[in-house]
């Protein structure tokens, strides 16, 4: 297992065969010198800064219906709403005083928010706060859409992959819905220029090993500059409502590994990791992971965004939530920072 690791720290790649055993065998032991590994390579690119990225949930709306989703659109229990300009603005407003140089326009594929819509947006958020970086995590649109969304002031999208495998894709979503689409959406992406984000779930109902390794294969064929994964957690109102979640051993095990593959990637300790273990978020940044993304969304919506069960901060103010997160990672040896947190390779690029 040792002369695994000194091959992925070196090299950046491994057989299939040597993902396999470092997936399947690695003791608790293994796991912990996986996440020494991880940490030391991050601190070389980014010492021992955390980025944080204000998340904006304004709408749950959405027109897809994928089976673990509790915002699916055929979800007669889902609380429907949409944020307006004015609230979407207040909450940046409410960032910005707070320390966030990044906004993350996250929620689900509502027609409503058309390009005209989103762009007015977009360009009203950098003029008030120019200094900063959009992320937007909308889902699937046609490549003029993401063009001009780019042009009109978003920096950053995220858009998870979910799996790598064509057949366990079709088990997690309808036939309406094109893993070649979300591919082919993810690739336009990278051509425009934004930095892109992808990732997968972790142990999502029918995800085997061998689906992990081909997720691992498509990051390194993307190169994205961030990835966000997480584990499976059902939601009640779901086809997946009584199906395992994943683990956090294995999502901790899978930060180490891409930090290690992808060695300067943005990598999130994310709010599901947190909602399935109370320390998750500070244990993956101990595995290599170095953003956070707090909400800011108004109290008032944040139990309406329901992905899954029981997430974590749906009561708190930003406010609170900061403070909270600031000593969570403290006690981890990492600071929070100031600062718009770009990819070491985009740093200081023009947009075209």
């Amino acid at each position: 297992m040792r002369a695994i690791m000194d091959k992925l720290e070196l090299t950046h790649n491994l057989s299939d065969e040597e993902f396999m055993t470092l997936l399947k065998s690695a003791s608790p032991a293994d796991d912990a010198e996986l996440a020494q590994r991880a940490r030391k390579l991050r601190e070389r690119y980014y010492g021992k800064d955390i980025y944080i990225r204000g998340l904006i949930e304004f709408t749950n709306y959405c027109r897809n219906n994928c089976y673990y989703c509790g915002i699916r659109r055929d979800n007669p229990n889902a609380q429907r709403y949409r944020l307006t300009a004015k609230q979407i603005l207040a909450c940046c407003d409410t960032g910005y005083q707070l320390g966030f140089r990044t906004f993350v326009l996250q929620g689900g594929e509502d027609a409503y928010f058309t390009d005209e819509r989103l762009c007015a947006l977009l360009r009203e958020i950098k003029l008030h706060h120019p200094d900063c970086a959009i992320t937007l995590s909308i889902g699937e649109r046609n490549r003029e859409s993401y063009q001009r969304l780019f042009h009109a002031g978003a920096d950053r999208y995220l858009l998870r992959h979910e799996t790598a495998n064509k057949a366990h894709y079709e088990q997690l979503h309808p036939a309406e819905m094109s893993y070649n689409h979300r591919r082919q959406c993810l690739r336009d992406l990278k051509v425009i220029g934004y930095q892109v984000g992808c990732g997968m779930m972790v142990g999502s109902p029918g995800q085997k090993t061998e689906h992990l390794i081909q997720d691992l294969r498509l990051l390194q064929e993307l190169q994205p500059e961030m990835v966000g994964i997480g584990p499976f957690i059902p939601q009640h109102d779901t086809p997946f409502a009584n199906e395992a979640g994943g683990t956090v051993a294995m999502t901790l095990r899978l930060l180490s590994i891409i930090r290690l593959l992808l060695p300067n990637v943005l990598l999130p300790a994310t709010t599901a990791l947190g909602t399935i273990d109370t320390k998750g978020r500070e244990k993956g940044l101990l595995a290599g992971a170095n953003v956070l993304m707090p909400n800011l969304s108004p109290t008032a919506v944040r139990q309406k965004y329901a992905l899954y069960d029981n997430k974590i901060c749906t009561g708190e103010e930003a406010a609170e939530c900061i403070r909270c997160l600031a000593a969570r990672v403290e006690s981890t040896g990492y600071n929070i920072v100031v600062n718009r947190g770009d990819h070491p390779n985009k740093r200081g690029t023009p947009k075209t």
